[in-house]
């Protein structure tokens, strides 16, 4: 599935989390759709992005590996399901919003919580959303700028499976 349409998936579900574990769900969620992006542009995207890119996968996984959380990480059949970016700028940009509010929803939680174990979760994701955050910036920067005359080009970055397949 294209990064753009799974991150949309994660923003209205972050969006419609109304009580704590919901929210900590959708945040992990998150988290992890952010390393899979990672992964997925250090493999198969520019080669000028690859390392931000590894830093990005990196920065997702350290993002859901609180304390406290299940042995199998939430979210983690979602990400899974990244099978290509057709649109590197949009899917980088969408990213960067999301990310975003995974920072201003943990903040919330962080500010609302009595328990010292859920506000230190919420610290470290925050942290690694705002890091993640940062390496999205720094790859959109290194992208060329889009030429306004021509329409946008929408070269999908896919992995094996879908080059293999024809795609």
């Amino acid at each position: 599935m294209d990064a753009e349409r799974l991150i949309a998936i994660s923003r209205k579900d972050l969006a419609e989390s109304r009580a704590v574990p919901e929210v900590m769900a959708s945040a992990w969620r998150a988290q992890c759709l952010a390393q899979a992006v990672g992964d997925h542009l250090a493999l198969f995207g520019p080669q000028e992005l690859r390392g931000e890119a590894r830093g990005l996968g990196e920065t997702g996984g350290r993002g859901v590996a609180g304390a406290g959380l299940p042995a199998r990480r939430p979210g983690a059949a979602t990400a899974s399901r990244l099978s290509e970016v057709l649109d590197l700028r949009g899917a980088l940009e969408a990213l960067g919003g999301l990310l975003a509010e995974v920072g201003m929803a943990l903040v919330g939680v962080a500010c609302g919580t009595d328990e010292e174990s859920l506000y230190w979760q919420c610290i470290e994701g925050i942290d690694a959303a705002d890091e993640a955050g940062d390496r999205v910036r720094v790859m959109l920067r290194r992208l060329p700028e889009p030429d306004r005359a021509r329409p946008p080009e929408r070269a999908a970055v896919t992995g094996p499976a879908d080059s293999a397949a024809g795609a």
